[in-house]
Order: C-alpha cells, then structure tokens, then sequence
C-alpha cells in the first residue's frame, strides 16, 4: 500500500511539473506579455530560491535525529518533551521581536543571524547536558521564526523594488514548496546515510556546512531591503505592527485563519506517527509514510501552480480548508488504515496547495513596513496552540477532534476576510 501510493504520488506529480513547463507557464508568459520580465524574474528566482531551499535543507536534515539523539544521551520522554516545548515557545516568544529587528536592520542581516544561531544550536548538539541542549532548541526557536519570515519579507521587497509582475513572484512561491519537498526527501536520506556511518550528530554537522554555504550567497548575491520605518527603535516598530494589526481587520482575519491552519499541520506532523501505529498491525515503514507525504506536498504546490489563474487564491484556500475539515473528521470516525492513510496524503496535497497561496495573500495583504514583524506576530498563537496540545498529552483522535475545531474558525475567518475584501483592488499583484 505505502510503496503503491509512493509510485502513484511520483508519477502525478511528474505529470503536473511535464504539464506546467510545457503549457501553463508558455500560456501564462503569451497571454501577459512578460517577455521583458523573464530576465530579471529570473535572477530574483535564482537568488531567492538557492538561499532559501538551502536553508531548508539544513533545517531538514536536523529533523529525524533529534528525538533519537536526546534519547541516545539517557533523557526521559518528559524531558526530551520539554525540549522540544520550548523550541515552540521561543519561537512564539522571541519571534516578534526578531521580526521588528528585520523590518529595521534588514531581512538580509536577519537571513544571516538565521546562519549563526542555527550553526549554534547544531554545535549544542555534541554536548549531553540538558542545560547545553535547552539553549540550543531556544536558538533553534529564533532561528525558525526567522526562516519562516525574514525570507520572504525579503523576497516580497525586492520584487515589488524591481516592479515584476504578480505572476513570477506567484512562481516562485510555488517552486519554493515543490522544492521544499524535494528538500525533505533528500534530506531525510542523507541524513539516515550519515547518521548511520558516523552517528547521530553528523546530520547537525553537515546542516552547519549547509548554513555557511546558504550564508555565503546570501552575503554576495543579496541586496539589502528594510521596512519603511529604519528610523524606528524596535519598540516603536514592534508596537505600530501590533496596532495595524488591530486597527486593520483584513490583516488580523489573515493572521487568524493562517495561525488555525498551520497549527493543524504542526500537530499533525506530532500525531501522524502514533495514529497509523495504532491501528496498524504491524510496524509502519515511517521513512517511506515521510516520503509520500513530501511528494504529496510537491504535488500539492504543482495544483497550486495549475490551479492559481483560473481560481482566486482566496477561493483555492476556501476549498482547502473545508477539504481538510472533512478529511479530519473522517479521520476520526474510522479505523481502517489505508483510509486514515489517504486522508493523510490529501491533506499533505492540500499543505502544498496551502502554503503558495497564503504566501501571496500575505504578499498582497500585509503592508512592507512591518511586514516581518507581522508574520511572526502570526505564529504567536500558532505556537501557543501547538504547546497547548503537547502538553494537554490527549489521546490522538481526541487531538485530530481539535483540529477540527481549529479547521471550523480557519473557515469562519477566512470568510469574513474574503466578506471585507469584496470591492477592493490590492497594488500591484492584482485583485485578491
């Protein structure tokens, strides 16, 4: 079942990249004349997407071994736990700050402090002490609110710096997910092919080499970009982003539904593991479960690339959203599991539909002055969900009824989000 679902995933998956290089992206390029675009669209292409899949990478090569290192130094489940709380709650609580910083000193500074603390926390890594391994998962807390905002604040900066049209930067949205998968599958194996030959710390090492490789190019390839306020302390700019986002509706709509969905996918990506091991007979092949999902999600943003010009963005997260409510409550109600299996690979499709398109409602949504300050103040609650639930410790399906709940208010709010944008025009990448 797992390798047939692997092969059938792979091949539509080749079909959708065959599809979109030879006619979606020839008809997108005829029908709006963007030949004089190509050039520069794709330098910002090149540049965005090497530092970006390499940080990725490095971020996915640390993933499989970091439960298995804790428990190889002696650390209870309990404390391996709160390790792994307070990556979250790092996140949650420095990342605001962190985003205020990039709006002032620049996203290109931010990417680069990404380098250094993530190096950091993969040092922490050699040393059995708990003290040593708690401040390296707090690094790691900052580090991924920084990959998850300073990145593409950068990237939306420079592109409506070089006034491209909406489509490539809609381009490379898409091309980061489908890339971001890759990236996990390969990662994932050379990850298990170092670990084995030389331990469970290699993988640590070789995501430092990555990091001073993505580091580098970014260095030489970047320029820099800030927020419209540099002249702000921090404070100042953290405090005027919180009051946008209260004062504008249509951004703390954006923020709500973003932070329910997301949250979803990050406890499913806790709970995936112990659901199909409870109902399964026998052992379940969990690198190659992994290896579906990732080309579920490369499918997925494949759809995405497809789907984008004929159905508006709001529209596509419309139907994802209520997809993802069905396919958790039919979770919950059986336990058979090649259907709880398939519901799993859909909604990792529906992940790679998801993550293009909240990109570029946050591109056309959320103003550049504090545009990295915002998107991190999104994954406050997102953090704090996931916390939560950790810690609440419930029965797996119990937690899949949760991400239902949470699924019903991503639907709620993005409906009143779409109820206040009817009318309006958003600058330069079209209509929402």
């Amino acid at each position: 079942m797992f390798w047939l679902s692997f092969w059938s995933l792979s091949l539509l998956c080749a079909i959708a990249r065959f599809y979109i290089r030879f006619y979606k992206i020839s008809q997108v390029s005829k029908d709006e004349n963007t030949e004089k675009f190509d050039l520069q669209a794709k330098k910002l292409q090149g540049e965005y997407l090497v530092a970006y899949l390499l940080a990725a990478a490095a971020d996915w090569l640390q993933g499989p071994y970091v439960y298995a290192l804790y428990e190889q130094y002696g650390f209870s489940k309990a404390q391996i736990g709160f390790l792994f709380v307070a990556g979250f709650g790092s996140s949650g609580l420095f990342g605001t700050f962190v985003g205020s910083s990039a709006d002032r000193f620049g996203r290109k500074r931010l990417c680069l402090v990404y380098g250094l603390l993530y190096s950091i926390s993969c040092v922490t890594k050699h040393f059995p002490f708990f003290a040593v391994l708690l401040i390296g998962r707090l690094l790691g807390g900052i580090s991924t609110s920084i990959l998850f905002s300073s990145f593409e604040s950068w990237l939306v900066s420079e592109h409506n710096k070089r006034q491209l049209p909406g489509w490539s930067l809609n381009e490379i949205f898409a091309k980061a997910q489908f890339g971001n998968g890759l990236m996990a599958i390969l990662a994932g194996q050379v990850a298990n092919i170092l670990a084995s030959t030389f331990g469970k710390v290699a993988p640590f090492d070789a995501s430092i080499a990555l990091l001073l490789v993505m580091s580098l190019f970014i260095y030489v390839k970047w320029d820099e970009n800030y927020g419209d306020n540099r002249k702000d302390s921090s404070s100042v700019a953290f405090h005027c982003a919180l009051r946008s986002l209260f004062e504008e509706y249509r951004i703390l709509l954006l923020g709500i539904f973003q932070s329910c969905f997301e949250s979803v996918m990050y406890i499913f990506v806790f709970m995936w593991t112990p659901a199909l091991q409870l109902i399964a007979s026998r052992d379940v092949p969990h690198g190659l479960v992994f290896s579906c999902f990732m080309v579920a999600l490369m499918l997925g943003s494949c759809l995405f690339t497809i789907l984008e010009g004929k159905i508006q963005v709001v529209g596509l997260l419309r139907i994802c959203f209520i997809i993802t409510a069905i396919l958790f409550l039919v979770t919950t109600s059986v336990s058979i599991l090649w259907m709880i299996f398939q519901c799993f690979v859909l909604f990792e499709i529906i992940c790679g539909i998801f993550f293009p398109s909240i990109a570029v409602l946050r591109a056309r949504t959320i103003p550049n002055e504090y545009r990295s300050t915002l998107m991190n103040l999104f994954r406050v609650p997102l953090n704090f969900i996931v916390v939560v639930v950790l810690l609440a410790d419930w029965p797996v399906f119990t937690t899949f009824k949760v991400c239902v709940f949470l699924i019903g208010v991503a639907i709620v709010a993005q409906h009143m989000y779409t109820w206040r944008n009817e009318g309006l025009h958003v600058q330069d990448t079209g209509d929402v």
